[in-house]
């Protein structure tokens, strides 16, 4: 029997207060990629150190990445209520 691979909706803050998402299957290792200088995303390697501030659950890739997608149509404002839920 397998277990079904999860998916994680995410978001970070930066040091410079902005806000960056992404999905991935395993939060504390991409957390800590986005905290090192060589394999974060180009747009956090220099916003260090990042935060995890809000994480969703699923249990498909595309689900993930449509919510993504919705969140990144937010404004930041829009974003910081989503967190503060």
């Amino acid at each position: 029997m397998t277990t079904a691979k999860l998916f994680y909706f995410y978001i970070v803050r930066c040091a410079d207060d902005s806000l960056y998402s992404g999905i991935t299957t395993d939060l504390k290792r991409r957390v800590g990629e986005h905290n090192s200088k060589k394999l974060g995303a180009k747009y956090t390697r220099s916003k260090q150190p990042v935060t995890l501030i809000y994480k969703e659950k699923f249990s498909s890739k595309s689900a993930a990445m449509k919510r993504e997608w919705e969140v990144k149509q937010m404004t930041k404002s829009e974003k910081e209520l989503l967190i503060a839920l």
